[in-house]
């Protein structure tokens, strides 16, 4: 009887089983050739199909994220920062307050290197399979503003909800436009509870009604973002600062 099915090859790409495609042969042999069972040789297969998935979802991640490639927790100088942050920096790297849909807050002055940590922390986030944006807070605004404008704030408050945490680097830095202030006042009450929010800023809180303007806006934003918060306080000098001191001492 002629065998009319498809032949191995086709029928794992049309599976969409490409390591299974292009190892089973290699992988048979040296089951073979060490005594491996069916269902061992089934395993290191699945095993490195799954590999190269998760590799290839961790770099869809990253890209979707749209975080600065460089800022990642292997490059950043953890000596600068007082024993405590350190300690909360590595217990805040295994996402679980993402799982609680707490917020990550870190204040500071430029150059402390607040925006560098929590862009380490959110790569950390991409690594374990979570989806995470990144956005200084200027681009946000105009994101919101025009979605608003084409009537679409709905639909991109929903996309952004998509993600489990939200980075929003450089709090505070907007044109003092009530628009502006009303927008990201809406993107703050819609993520509450529901997902997590990163931030950093150089304005404590005190500061802030520069920013909504109006003192009840500003303590509702506030209260919407310390509820459930984790909050990093950067009292270091500025690292740029020190570079270029550095530097400069080395000149002859």
């Amino acid at each position: 009887m002629k065998h009319r099915g498809k032949h191995l090859t086709e029928l794992l790409k049309e599976l969409h089983l490409p390591m299974f495609r292009e190892y089973h042969a290699e992988y048979a042999v040296r089951a073979t050739q060490e005594g491996l069972s069916y269902e061992q040789y089934l395993h290191e297969l699945a095993q490195a199909e799954s590999d190269v998935r998760r590799a290839n979802k961790i770099v869809r991640l990253v890209k979707t994220a749209r975080l600065p490639m460089e800022k990642t927790l292997e490059n950043f100088d953890f000596k600068r920062l007082p024993l405590r942050i350190r300690q909360q920096a590595k217990l805040l790297q295994d996402g679980a307050f993402v799982d609680r849909s707490e917020n990550l807050l870190a204040f500071g002055n430029p150059g402390s290197g607040k925006t560098h940590l929590l862009c380490g922390i959110c790569h950390e986030l991409a690594r374990q399979g979570r989806r995470v944006y990144f956005s200084t807070c200027d681009s946000m605004v105009q994101q919101l503003l025009r979605a608003k404008r084409d009537l679409e704030l709905d639909k991109l408050l929903k996309k952004l909800s998509r993600f489990e945490a939200l980075m929003i680097d450089d709090f505070g830095y907007v044109k003092q436009d009530r628009d502006e202030m009303e927008v990201l006042f809406t993107l703050l009450a819609h993520r509450y509870e529901r997902g997590s929010m990163m931030i950093t800023s150089n304005l404590p809180f005190s500061k802030w009604e520069a920013i909504f303007k109006d003192p009840m806006t500003t303590a509702a934003a506030i209260d919407r973002l310390v509820h459930h918060s984790v909050v990093m306080e950067l009292n270091v000098p500025s690292y740029r600062a020190e570079q270029a001191k550095q530097k400069k001492s080395q000149e002859p």
